[in-house]
Formats: structure tokens, C-alpha cells, sequence
């Protein structure tokens, strides 16, 4: 992704991830509020995450990344500047 918008990166990782077309919206994206987001893409989503944003994240972090905005939090807890 050519942004340094850790949101915008964010929203191309959720689209990619879940098998979204480029552009989807995934702001009010809820875990399990659409087919695929299930608990396969789930993983694919988090190691999706790790890679693009060089991060960690724990199994508790996962269990807990239930939409998009926790995940966003999860990136600002790992130092990556989110605004919000």
C-alpha cells in the first residue's frame, strides 16, 4: 500500500484479508457481522495485521479484536499513531 495512513493501511488489511473489494467499507466492521469474517479470516486477518504494521499480537488481543475500531485501538496500544 502506497500510504503512510496507518487508518487507510488498516482498511486495505480488513478488505484483503476478509476477501472485501478494494475500497470496501470497514469502519463499522463487527466480527462474525459477515460471512467472511469467520474464525479462519479471523487469523488470516490478525497475521495480515502483524506483517503490515510490524507488530506482535498477543492471544488475548486477538480473542478481544471483535470490529474494526478494536482493532484500530489494538494498533494505537502497539505504538502505531492512530487519530481518534
Amino acid at each position: 500500500m502506497n500510504t503512510t495512513d496507518p487508518v487507510q493501511r488498516l482498511r486495505a488489511v480488513f478488505a484483503r484479508a476478509l476477501g472485501l473489494g478494494e475500497g470496501a467499507q470497514v469502519d463499522e466492521l463487527e466480527y462474525r457481522s459477515i460471512p467472511q469474517w469467520d474464525s479462519l479470516a479471523h487469523m488470516s486477518l490478525v497475521a495480515a495485521m502483524e506483517d503490515e504494521f510490524d507488530i506482535m499480537i498477543d492471544t488475548d488481543d486477538v480473542l478481544d479484536m471483535s470490529s474494526f475500531t478494536k482493532a484500530a485501538a489494538l494498533l494505537a496500544k502497539h505504538g502505531v499513531p492512530v487519530p481518534g
